[in-house]
């Protein structure tokens, strides 16, 4: 294999090995985040009307208008599971009204899943294997080294509850994987001496598209568009009116598709689902629910033993050294900046909601988006830690983040509960340690679930083993395309010209 080749591989087997990791694994297809999603999009596919009047008294997440009930979540997830809905009655030949639904009726049970199942394949899961390998070249970049780029994928997509997310239908996942791809968009699109046009419309797209999946994406989004704003300020005024152009063109196609499901579902473009939300009384506070950020759940979201950010991503907190190492240092300090501002801004958000707590979540759910910002210093921090003792502390914060987040996802993300320490208590000893697992052998094939689990360990063992000998023939090559990259996209800025 050639020097220019490793890395394309290494991008491959993350690809493989995120996506895998993600699709392997399950969720309650009757959760109500999940179902209410479910809901929506099978009556869009068979009825051509998203209400959900008749699946409405099996979930609890709802809104009303009239007499009528439909999902009240923003709608990106649940078009994007369209697709999917469509397959599955395309092949399956069975439709909704053939069954009798109730939560316990084994037929209504793998009707639901078997959609649950494609649409956060082609969805949430694709989405952040796609963002794990955007962010193995962002890191490469920023860390000066592939094992760098390897570390910040790998922390982001299997070290931190993106993991679990990955495997529902609920938003956070996706717009955090859009965050990263609009971050690597703006960032490889304003280096050197060129605007590219095409990455701003990819940066416009995914940050339009966030949006779509979760109102409050509007905080993390702009954050990311006042950075892309200073990059694009050293180009002339003509480059900067086309790549602004490129960005909005797309991000207003996505809230064109917003006003235009709002208004054939709830019949009236500016008509959230929120607005008609049923028995949640707290979202009346504030926004929607959102009033300020409070310290006592600033400490619950973040070290809190009941959904601290540090007891499902311990590695995230190599990240806080990254940022700081990317904010010291001039060429890079906007890029350590914005990831500071993106990750404070999810946070904050997370401790103002009234139901900051996510319900039954492992974790800080509302504050996933936050993981996208963070994983940007996850590459510099792999940099600083050099030092073997320090480089094998890093190494095992990223084992450990991995193995529990193996756990959670195995266990399913939504079985955290209400104790002191959920993650221990419900997760590891409740389910995982009795074998309440959802794998795709044991879901579908019939398997036991230890089995399943240990299929998935032997794959992924072995294309972990690959990526790994790959990255040391990549080190041990000095791989010149990868270090030149790397300096000229940790910071080298060369005169502007019009482009």
């Amino acid at each position: 294999m050639s020097e220019a080749a490793r890395p394309g591989r290494v991008a491959g087997l993350i690809l493989v090995l995120v996506w895998l990791s993600c699709a392997w694994f399950g969720s309650w297809e009757w959760n109500a985040n999940n179902a209410t999603r479910l809901f929506a999009a099978i009556t869009i596919a068979e009825d051509g009307s998203a209400r959900i009047d008749r699946f409405a008294p099996l979930t609890i997440d709802k809104a009303q208008f009239g007499d009528h009930f439909y999902s009240d979540k923003a709608p990106g997830t649940t078009l994007m599971a369209l697709p999917a809905v469509w397959a599955a009655e395309a092949t399956s030949g069975m439709r909704s009204a053939d069954l009798s639904f109730s939560p316990y009726d084994p037929a209504a049970d793998r009707f639901l899943r078997l959609r649950l199942k494609l649409a956060t394949m082609t969805g949430a899961a694709l989405l952040t294997a796609a963002a794990a390998v955007l962010l193995f070249d962002l890191g490469t970049a920023l860390g000066g080294s592939a094992a760098a780029g390897v570390f910040a994928s790998l922390g982001f997509a299997l070290g931190s509850p993106m993991w679990g997310w990955s495997t529902t239908l609920f938003g956070h996942a996706p717009v955090a994987a859009l965050f990263v791809v609009a971050i690597w968009a703006v960032w490889r699109g304003t280096e050197g001496t060129e605007s590219r046009v095409g990455l701003a419309a990819v940066a416009g797209a995914a940050l339009g598209w966030a949006v779509v999946i979760e109102y409050p994406a509007a905080i993390g989004g702009a954050v990311i568009g006042g950075w892309a704003l200073v990059r694009l300020w050293r180009f002339p005024p003509p480059v900067r009116a086309r790549a602004i152009g490129a960005a909005v063109a797309p991000a207003l196609l996505a809230g064109a598709v917003l006003l235009g499901y709002n208004w054939l579902a709830h019949g009236a473009p500016f008509r959230l689902g929120y607005q008609g939300v049923v028995g949640w009384d707290g979202m009346r506070q504030g926004l929607f629910g959102l009033t300020y950020p409070r310290p006592d759940v600033l400490w619950e979201v973040t070290l809190g033993t009941r959904r601290g950010l540090v007891w499902v991503a311990p590695v995230m907190l190599t990240a806080l050294v990254g940022i700081a190492r990317l904010i010291r240092a001039p060429a890079t300090r906007d890029v350590g900046v914005m990831a500071l501002a993106g990750a404070v801004a999810a946070i904050a958000y997370n401790a103002a909601y009234v139901y900051w707590d996510g319900g039954n979540s492992t974790g800080a759910r509302h504050a996933v988006p936050a993981l996208a910002f963070l994983a940007v210093g996850l590459a510099p921090a792999w940099q600083a830690f050099r030092a073997t003792e320090w480089r094998v502390l890093t190494v095992a914060l990223l084992t450990l983040s991995i193995a529990v987040n193996l756990v959670i996802a195995a266990a399913e993300v939504t079985s955290g509960g209400t104790g002191a320490f959920p993650l221990w208590s419900d997760v590891i000893v409740g389910r995982f340690a009795g074998g309440y697992l959802r794998t795709l052998p044991n879901e579908w094939w019939g398997w036991s679930a230890w089995s399943g689990l240990g299929l998935y360990l032997l794959i992924a063992g072995g294309l972990l083993v690959t990526l790994l000998r790959t990255l040391q023939s990549i080190d041990a090559g000095g791989n010149g395309q990868v270090g030149a990259r790397a300096r000229h996209g940790a910071g080298h800025v060369e005169q502007p010209v019009e482009g």
